[in-house]
Order: structure tokens, then C-alpha cells, then sequence
């Protein structure tokens, strides 16, 4: 009755051999991609990652093109470096974008626990300090927990009709407009979705939101390296990527998966944030490395990543997350939000070189 179990399977088909003058023809495309240069960033948009899918049938080149709102003219400046090759009779372009967002940066961890969310939630806020505007697309599965640290109460989704169509409408909370993938299931159930049903969820949440004019966008991930966070990273115009941590060496072990995936998808990682560095005591202002120390400056050096906060462990922290305000909004002069404004600063410094928010948004104007 087994025997069948246990049949020898089919000898699979052998691969066809490769075609030299296509292998040649891609090798030319790229080539000439390589030529184009993201300006902001000062790197060719292979290397950034922006270009995907690409292939080569006959005498036709097919590619997306992941971009933000603000680089929309790379599409011209792709089509003209392909232009001169003579056997090509036409490049076709997708554009892949998410409408009314400049900037889309992924919030990342290589495990849960070491304040990801947290982390979003005040550099968002710092951010909107600096004079941004900026959004949140929560798309941690294994805990949405962006409304509640924002004091956004449990409310059903809301769909409005635009001219592109149904969307969602984001939430808003302290300024910063709020998507969360926790608003779709009862808050006592959890979110038990399987692959083919997370994609297309996952997939609505990147392309069918109503986002207002941001300048940032910043999609707190899942922690690891799983369906979900593949399925972000390769449907999404991710600038880059941030990645938090903490000091111990069990999670820099973690943190170096979640980078690799990045760097294999061409996705650069931006910097990282060492959460929980150390407490500082009330008193004498000694500091305490209760979680270990010198994991960021370890992977900095290692992995050539900088590090761009150390942020302490502060219970009024967690107390403003458990009460929805932001302890970078609560208490602005605080260690913390000083952390976090120094990032802030920094992210605007990169896409806006002179520090400009109005020119980053007059970019695409």
C-alpha cells in the first residue's frame, strides 16, 4: 500500500542551454544602466536596486523601474542610455512607484524585542519635528503596534473613492499619516495569514493607500527574513533601509542575515540604530551597558555601515509608547529625542543635501 509513496519521481527535463548573444545582449544592458546615476544619492540605480526585472526577449528590452515620486525623469534617462544600442528595437519601462511619496525607507530588525517599532515611531516623529511630513505603513504582522504609539484608537479601515480608484485612507496621529496592517483583524485575534493571502494584503497596503505629500515613508518591517519581508522589499520603491539592534551579540548575529537580504535585492542599507545602548543613571549620570556594548560599532566596521544613534534604555520610552505619545514628542529636550533628531537630521541631510525639506518637495515641481 505504500509503494506509491515511495515511486521514483520523474526525471525533471534538463535546463535549456544558455543563449550566448542574449547572456551578451543583458550583459550590454547593464552595462549601459550602470551609466545612470541616481543623483541624490550619487549611485547607479543597478547598484541601488531600482531596476528589476529585467529581460531580454529578441530585440526588446522589458524592465521595471522602482522609483519615488521625486525621480520620476530616471524613466527618460533609462530609455536614452539604451537608446544607441542598434539591435534594439524598443525599451519598455514599468514604472513602479507609490503615488505622493518621495521617499520610502524600510524600518528593519533581524529579530523581535529590541524596539523596531519604537524606533519608527520616534524617528517619525522626529522627522515631523524637522519639518517633514511624514507616514507610517505598519506591516509588522507579528505585532501592528504603530496606532497604539500614536494614539490612534482601534478603528475600521476606510476605503474613499480617488481618481486612481478605491484607496485606503490612512489614519493620522501627531501629524504623521498611519497605515497598519493590524486594522484589518479584531484586536484580540491574530493576524494568521497564510503566504498567497499576506502577498496580496501586503501588496494592497504598498499600492493602494491615499498618502498625502510625504516626504517620507517609512515601513515599519516584521522582524527576520521571511515571506513578508521579501515580499515588501521586492513590490516597494525602498529607498533603503535602516536596520535597529542591540548591543548583544545574539542579535548582531540576526541583524547580519537582515542585511544580506537587503544587499542581495540591491536594497543599500541606510545605517544602523543601537537600541537600549545603555542606562544612564539619574543620579550621578554613570552609564551602564545592561544589554552589552560595542555590537553597533562592531557591525559598523565590519559590514562598513555607520552607526547613526546609540539610544538609551529609558523607561519613559516605553511609557510613552504604552500611553500613545512619543517620548521624542513628549519630551523633546530629552537623551532619546536628541538620538533621534541626530537621525532625523542626518536622513534629511542625505535626500536633501542642503537640509532643505521645501526642496526635496519642490523636486518634481
Amino acid at each position: 500500500m505504500f509503494d506509491g509513496l515511495f515511486a521514483e519521481s520523474p526525471t525533471p527535463a534538463p535546463p535549456a542551454p544558455p543563449d550566448p548573444v542574449a547572456e551578451a545582449r543583458q550583459a550590454e544592458v547593464i552595462q549601459r544602466l550602470k551609466q545612470v546615476v541616481e543623483p541624490t544619492l550619487g549611485n547607479t540605480i543597478v547598484s541601488l536596486g531600482m531596476v528589476r526585472n529585467l529581460r531580454i526577449v529578441g530585440d526588446y528590452v522589458y524592465l521595471r523601474l522602482y522609483v519615488g515620486s521625486h525621480q520620476l525623469a530616471l524613466q527618460d534617462q533609462v530609455e536614452q542610455a539604451l537608446a544607441p544600442l542598434p539591435w534594439c528595437k524598443k525599451t519598455y519601462v514599468q514604472l513602479c512607484t507609490i503615488p505622493q511619496v518621495r521617499i520610502t525607507l524600510a524600518v528593519s530588525s533581524g529579530k523581535g524585542g529590541v524596539g523596531k517599532s519604537t524606533s519608527t515611531v520616534n524617528l517619525a516623529a522626529a522627522l515631523t519635528q524637522a519639518g517633514a511630513r511624514v507616514g507610517i505603513l505598519d506591516a509588522d504582522i507579528y505585532g501592528p503596534n504603530i496606532p497604539q504609539m500614536l494614539g490612534i484608537p482601534p478603528s475600521a479601515v476606510e476605503v474613499i473613492q480617488t481618481d486612481a480608484g478605491q484607496r485606503f485612507r490612512p489614519l493620522m496621529g501627531y501629524g504623521i499619516q498611519v497605515m497598519s496592517v493590524g486594522l484589518l483583524a479584531d484586536p484580540e485575534h491574530p493576524l494568521a495569514w497564510r503566504g498567497p493571502v499576506l502577498h496580496k494584503i501586503l501588496t494592497q497596503f504598498l499600492h493602494e493607500v491615499a498618502w498625502q505629500d510625504l516626504d517620507f515613508l517609512l515601513i515599519d518591517l516584521p522582524p527576520g527574513t521571511g515571506d513578508a519581508q521579501i515580499t515588501i522589499v521586492q513590490e516597494s520603491p525602498i529607498c533603503g533601509a535602516l536596520m535597529v539592534t542591540t548591543p548583544q551579540q545574539v542579535a548582531l548575529s540576526d541583524v547580519r542575515r537582515s542585511i544580506q537580504m537587503f544587499r542581495k535585492v540591491g536594497v543599500p542599507t541606510l545605517g544602523l540604530i543601537e537600541n537600549m545602548s545603555y542606562l544612564r543613571c539619574g543620579h550621578c549620570g554613570e552609564t551602564t551597558p545592561i544589554f552589552g556594548q560595542g555590537g553597533g560599532r562592531q557591525l559598523e566596521q565590519e559590514l562598513n555601515i555607520p552607526l547613526l544613534g546609540q539610544v538609551p534604555l529609558d523607561p519613559r520610552i516605553c511609557a510613552g509608547g504604552d500611553g500613545g505619545q512619543p517620548l521624542t514628542l513628549g519630551e523633546p529636550q530629552s537623551e532619546t529625542a536628541q538620538v533621534y533628531g541626530q537621525v532625523a537630521a542626518g536622513l534629511i541631510q542625505t535626500f536633501a543635501p542642503r537640509g532643505a525639506i521645501e526642496q526635496l518637495r519642490t523636486a518634481v515641481s
